[in-house]
């Protein structure tokens, strides 16, 4: 039979094996994160574009191009499509991711939707501007998020709206965080991070 000291040992084995499997579970967890979103580098998501039955979605998003002076031609776009929601009771419309070339073509068209929405802060990118009827609607226009990524980008709105934190911001699928124009950016890596929020 097994005395308590080698009990106590057993146990001291299982508890370290296991603080060592957590760490590896998170770190691979963080990895495949990052797998993940990089997946997604030349993507871009809009979210506010009215469904229609008849719709073609690349001629919205060429139009959505030529609106913000940033014209999308038809080899620049590999794939559009629309993605089911989490929450089917929500009514809003579904977003569109759509896949560009190349990284950097996405970040042209971000730039030139931010410089729109600057010129033009009383008639920002909307329903409208896509040449789609009825009510109008803001279009947003941002880089495609994994879904913990998603999440983060929220919670860290939300805490800046709690602290008064003037800027956040996702910059190739990373979040930021700036207190006002003359702090230094936080990187918020994962729900930890937050607490730098302040």
């Amino acid at each position: 039979m097994q005395t308590i000291n080698e009990k106590n040992e057993t146990i001291n084995s299982l508890v370290s094996k296991n603080d060592y499997l957590s760490s590896q579970v998170k770190n691979l967890t963080d990895r495949l994160g990052l797998v993940e979103q990089n997946v997604r580098a030349t993507n871009v998501e809009i979210n506010g574009i009215p469904e229609h039955k008849s719709e073609n979605l690349v001629r919205t998003i060429q139009q959505l191009g030529t609106i913000v002076r940033n014209p999308i031609g038809d080899g620049e776009i590999m794939h559009v499509t629309r993605v089911a929601k989490f929450n089917k009771e929500n009514d809003r419309p579904r977003s569109v991711i759509v896949k560009l070339t190349c990284q950097r073509r996405r970040d042209e068209l971000l730039a030139a939707v931010i410089k729109f929405n600057k010129s033009n802060r009383d008639d920002k990118l909307n329903s409208e501007h896509l040449g789609i009827g009825g009510p109008r609607i803001p279009v947003f226009v941002s880089e495609h998020l994994t879904p913990t990524n998603k999440y983060l980008h929220a919670a860290a709105r939300k805490r800046a709206k709690e602290t008064g934190t003037k800027f956040i911001w996702v910059r190739d699928g990373r979040i930021f965080a700036r207190k006002n124009e003359q702090s230094p950016a936080i990187y918020i890596k994962n729900e930890e991070s937050l607490k730098l929020i302040v």
